[in-house]
């Protein structure tokens, strides 16, 4: 996929540069700078330079239309008219950043004042002066139903610079979701209502594609998997995986056949995600794949391309969303819940997140999958104690929109059930948060990333026009 594009443009007023001498070629290196540093976030900058009057917004904004840009930087150098942006963000349609940022967090007023000549410090000042049209901005967009955020510092201030690269990486998931190409394999688990969703309003949302696939082609491929195929696939679950002493030769091999024949539908396809069940009659060729996916499908996810069991389509959009922002995304549900250490335990029998256990994931086997038919391996995990963030794609009442929730893994006793699952203590107690999360109405699965990226995930509701609530 080509880079992410990201739009930048300064504005000031073309009155002052006649007036006041280097001023235009301060801001312009400021510009410069802003734009090295965003570049630096592994994003093309597409620059329009200093726009400065209302013709020059009109070029502008064509020049960022036609590059085809997901968000907008808008570098306030100075004071400036609303109508030199104006007419940009209403071309582009993207969301707008205005960044307020001055040259240094304080001015040197002594220094300042000791320049003796008046004219020469209205031009610092007006270096200076970035806060002084961001209201008048904040109220044209307003008026016009511009979507906008602010980002407020100075040119070397972390806190500003971590909010910008937020920006970008949430521009960048909001682009890979919408190149994303989701395989829907199988059905429905019969009955879980809540996992239902409408696979338009899927593609509606995220521009995800949808590609129903069949098991008859899967069958296909496993078919004509070769013995050095399965040998090099046994030697990565081997690289991977503790593999268990427990797990018979044949499961292993099992295993190894249908996740050579997983990776070859994926290729096929193009896939980026994947949400599957199945069940088929005992005994059926069918029923033998299915009872031997687990193992494989762990192997996409930890590569991210993740894969949701009970085919949950929602909760594959939201182990996405996690993969892109780099923070892992396995699947899950509620397990139990601890009141005497105020902890909740979340895990899963189907697919994990490898790269973000705790230590080194277990294939061990299984002498039943619960509500499922058949037997096979499975994976035991845990997930890295420290930060994690939990997410929801919801589809309520009235539309989709995202569920978030920032918590701890924290040490403890797991289940040694053959499932990933670990203990998480949320800063509300497990009472409100059980109570609270389950409010909002989402499908009982969820995503887990480790770090907390609540803020990243606010910011790519925004570029995707979504509703987003975070329960804490």
């Amino acid at each position: 996929m080509n880079m992410t594009k990201a739009g930048l443009f300064g504005i000031g007023l073309d009155t002052y540069w006649g007036q006041f001498e280097g001023l235009l070629d301060n801001l312009k290196s400021y510009q410069a700078q802003i734009k090295q540093k965003i570049e630096s976030f592994h994003v093309e900058v597409v620059d329009a330079g200093m726009v400065d009057n209302p013709e020059k917004a009109r070029t502008a904004a064509d020049f960022l239309k036609s590059k085809d840009v997901e968000i907008v930087f808008l570098y306030v150098s100075t004071y400036a008219l609303s109508s030199t942006v104006l007419p940009v963000a209403q071309k582009v349609k993207v969301p707008v950043v205005i960044l307020n940022l001055q040259p240094v967090s304080q001015l040197n007023y002594k220094a300042f004042n000791k320049l003796g000549d008046r004219g020469k410090m209205t031009g610092v000042w007006l270096e200076h002066c970035q806060a002084c049209s961001v209201p008048e901005i904040a109220s044209v967009f307003n008026r016009t139903g511009i979507q906008y955020d602010f980002v407020t510092g100075y040119l070397q201030d972390e806190e500003a610079w971590a909010e910008i690269e937020a920006w970008v990486e949430a521009a960048k998931v909001a682009a890979a979701m919408r190149n994303n190409r989701l395989g829907v394999l199988g059905h429905y688990y019969g009955g879980m209502l809540d996992v239902y969703t409408d696979l338009t309003k899927q593609s509606a949302t995220f521009g995800t594609h949808i590609e129903m696939l069949e098991m008859c082609e899967l069958k296909k491929y496993r078919d004509e998997v070769s013995d050095s195929e399965v040998q090099r696939k046994i030697e990565e679950f081997h690289t991977t995986f503790e593999v268990s002493s427990e797990c018979e030769p044949d499961e292993i091999e099992r295993a190894a056949r249908t996740s050579v024949s997983l990776d070859k539908l994926v290729k096929a396809h193009n896939l980026g995600a994947m949400a599957y069940y199945y069940e088929g009659e005992t005994g059926n060729e069918y029923e033998n794949i299915v009872t031997s996916i687990i193992a494989g499908n762990t192997l996409l996810t930890g590569k991210n391309i993740p894969v949701a069991g009970e085919c949950e389509v929602k909760n594959a959009q939201a182990m996405k969303i996690m993969a892109e922002f780099g923070a892992g995304g396995s699947f899950s549900e509620f397990y139990l819940m601890d009141f005497k250490d105020d902890v909740v335990y979340l895990g899963h029998d189907g697919p994990a997140h490898y790269a973000i256990a705790e230590e080194k994931v277990k294939l061990v086997p299984l002498p039943v999958y619960h509500g499922k038919p058949g037997k096979g391996l499975s994976i035991q995990m845990n997930v890295k104690n420290g930060p994690v963030t939990l997410l929801s794609v919801v589809e309520g009442k009235e539309g989709i929109f995202l569920l978030v929730a920032e918590g701890e893994s924290v040490e403890g006793p797991v289940l040694q059930i053959g499932n990933t699952n670990s203990r998480y203590k949320f800063p509300i107690g497990a009472k409100e948060f059980i109570n609270q999360w389950s409010k909002q109405g989402p499908a009982h699965h969820c995503a887990i990333g480790v770090g907390h990226i609540a803020g990243k995930i606010e910011k790519l509701g925004k570029i995707l026009n979504l509703k987003v609530i975070q329960i804490c």
